[in-house]
Parts: structure tokens; sequence; C-alpha cells
């Protein structure tokens, strides 16, 4: 075998700092846009916000089209009404998302299934869907995160739950990443805490999950065509992941519990290097853990999140994991696990596979996560469903620093139903 010598880095256009949304008419201008589809969810919609994003852009005479359905953590269902609606009302020659994650990852969905033939599932990752690549240019997505986590607006995937297999995976190819990132932190002042908390997480484990994966230089050397965005850990994706994890570690805590315009400032910044680090190193044991618990649960529902069905957070379940996941990976790169615990909580003094692991506990428990995934309604019955899930979820695990037998993912999940004490 010939080891790789190539790593591959990509990122959109990014605009930051507070008012920055107001300069979207001028923007869309600049890319060519005349008739703009907005897709947001309707939460947002009851807050006024993206009316005035629509408003900013009508000012500038272009025309915006809303889609007000995005689905909190998408389905395949919900992406397919989504994408309906715009096949209905288009022509479209640019796309806006305006809100978390979920509405990102729905416009991501979008534009890729306007421009191009087949549907849905035939762009979904193998296994689980045929993971055939788009033929054809997307039109131009500009992404504008209302959320500090999910780092969606810098990446290449789109995430959504397939109903019928509870589970989640995605969809993933360099032509979704958006044109454009517009990062105001003034969005985000409104978060109430739960949402705050889980979308921070989400940013710890983008952070941590790259910069402990797999290194670049430790795969395969690969054709051209074989290239993929998650290449594995790399000088430059480290580089983001570091300072994700400092501003995360001083202010996820305090814009939790009494948010600053500093704090959320540091938050949107954490969320976009966070993003600009996996969405080219790549994720692998928490991500993957989480799709199914959050594809399988059925009698939890995160607290100030919106409906009644059935919902762990995608941020909550990617972290429930992560304590036990760091044990198994500290024999890879003790050091480096060590640096991270570091970044992320300067006082933290363990130097054995607690070392992350506790930092990690730490921080959940201070921002008020379950206590582990039997707080959020799982039992050991439940492992062998939650171990196949994970198992699908091949394009994750393998950029995990070790190996990763079902039997150690059974052993990852046993090992995170409490992640703390219950009196502590």
């Amino acid at each position: 075998m010939t080891n790789e010598t190539i790593f591959t880095y990509g990122a959109p256009p990014v605009k930051f700092g507070v008012g920055a949304v107001e300069e979207i008419g001028h923007d869309l201008g600049q890319l060519g846009i005349r008739r703009a589809l907005l897709i947001t969810d309707p939460g947002l919609v009851a807050s006024g916000m993206p009316q005035g994003v629509a408003d900013h852009i009508r000012a500038a005479g272009i025309t915006a089209v809303v889609f007000a359905g995005a689905h909190v953590e998408p389905t395949d269902a919900s992406l397919q009404e989504a994408i309906a609606f715009a096949r209905d009302n288009g022509p479209f020659d640019g796309v806006i998302a305006v809100g978390g994650g979920s509405s990102i990852d729905t416009a991501k969905a979008v534009n890729l299934l306007l421009h191009n033939p087949g549907e849905l599932m035939d762009y979904v990752n193998a296994p689980i869907g045929q993971g055939r690549a788009p033929v054809n240019a997307l039109a131009p997505l500009v992404a504008i995160p209302t959320t500090a986590g999910t780092g969606a607006e810098c990446t290449t995937v789109c995430v959504l739950d397939v109903l019928a297999l509870k589970v989640k995976t995605g969809i993933s190819h360099p032509r979704l990443r958006p044109a454009l990132a517009i990062i105001d932190p003034a969005l985000t002042m409104s978060l109430p805490p739960m949402v705050t908390a889980c979308s921070g997480l989400d940013i710890l484990c983008h952070a941590l999950e790259s910069y402990t994966a797999r290194p670049y230089a430790a795969y395969e050397r690969k054709r051209p065509e074989q290239r993929v965005p998650y290449c594995g850990a790399n000088p430059i994706a480290d580089m983001w992941s570091e300072k994700a994890l400092e501003l995360l570690g001083r202010s996820l805590r305090v814009a939790v519990h009494e948010p600053t315009e500093a704090a959320r400032t540091d938050m949107a910044l954490a969320a976009t290097f966070a993003g600009l680090g996996f969405g080219n190193a790549g994720v692998h044991i928490p991500h993957a853990n989480g799709y199914p618990i959050a594809g399988r649960v059925t009698g939890y529902h995160a607290p100030e999140y919106p409906g009644d069905e059935p919902l762990v957070p995608h941020g909550m379940s990617v972290s429930l994991t992560a304590p036990e996941t760091f044990r198994f990976t500290f024999a890879a790169d003790p050091e480096r696990h060590r640096r991270a615990a570091l970044l992320l909580d300067p006082d933290a003094r363990e130097q054995d596979e607690e070392a992350l692991a506790g930092a990690v506990a730490r921080l959940l428990r201070d921002v008020r996560m379950p206590n582990g995934i039997a707080a959020v309604g799982f039992t050991p019955a439940d492992v062998d469903a939650l171990v196949a899930g994970s198992a699908k979820q091949q394009r994750l695990l393998a950029v995990a620093p070790r190996e990763v037998e079902e039997s150690d993912l059974a052993a990852i999940f046993h090992g995170s139903f409490s992640l703390w004490p219950a009196t502590s």
C-alpha cells in the first residue's frame, strides 16, 4: 500500500459580523441571483426574522419566494415536501437558507434535486441510498445560520432521517457547499438555553472528531476521482478545530446561562471554525452513534424545542456517547487527546484516557444535558439496534483513528448509559 501524501481543503466565502445580514441584497446581486427561493422553518417565521431577510432581498429588486416548512431535524418526507414546493414554484436561480442546520440542509437537498435528475434516495450515502454524485452544477446557495452549532454553512453535507429505516444519514458532495456563508451573531441572541447548549455541543463534537480523526497520511493513496471531502485530520483542519475548542471552552457555559453579545459572537465564530475543520477532515464515532440515537428515540422530547414528537436534537445525540468514544480513541494519539482537553478546559489535569473524556463530560453536565442515553429513554435491550444503526455509517466510521468493530460500538453504547454520578 502506498500512503496518501495529499489532502484537500475547501471553504465558502464568509461574511461575518453584527449587521452582515443587512447586506444580503447586494451579495445576491454579486452572485447574479434575480429570483431566489428562501427556505426557513415555522418557528423562525413566527419571530419575523426570515421576513426581515426577505425584505432586504426585495429592496434590492430581487424576487424572494419563501418556503417556511423546513422540519427541525429533516426527514426524507420533509425534504420531499420542500423539493416538491420548489419544483412547483420555480424556476429559481438561487437558494437562500435562513435558520439552523435543518433549514440549511433542507436548502442543500432542494438545490440538488432542482438541478439534477432522479430522486432523493438516489443521492443518499450508500449503503442506505445509492450514493450517486450530481451530474449538473447547482445554483448558488447562500446560507444564513441563526444558531451557532452546525457549521452547515461551510460544509458539503446534508443530514436527514430516513423514517422507514429509523436511521439518520446524509448526502455528501462538494457541489452542496454554499456559495456564500453570512454569519450575523445578532441572529442568535434570542436562542433559548437548551437550543444554545445543543448547538454548542454540535460544535464540540465537530471540532473534537475532526481533531482526533484518522490522519490523512494514514489512508491508502487515492486516484483524483476518488477524493472525498472527508480526507482525515490535516494541518489546516487542525488549526480551525483548535481555535473552535478554545472559543467554545471559554464561552459555551456563558452563552447558555447568562448570554452576552461577546459569548454569542464567540459561539458563532466557533461554529464556523469547526465547520471549516470537520467539513474537510471529517467526523467519526460520536456522529455515527448520534444518528441511530436520534432516529430511534421514542419517548423523549428535548425541552425548548418546537413540536411534541420524540426528539433528541442533533447536538445532544452526538455528544451523549462522546466521553466514552474518547476513552476508546485515546490510545490512537494520547498527546492529541490531552491537547484537546486543555484547549477545552485549561484546568484539566488528567493524563490518561480520562483527560478528554472527563473534560467533555464536565461540559455536558454544566450545560444541563441528560445524563447519558438512559436519560433519553434507551435501555440495554436497545444496544443491538443502536449498534446496527451506527454500523451503517461506514463513511464516518472510516474516519475514526482506530478500527471500529461492532463489539467496540456496543461497548461505547453500554458505557454511555450514565456519564457522571447521579449525585454530582
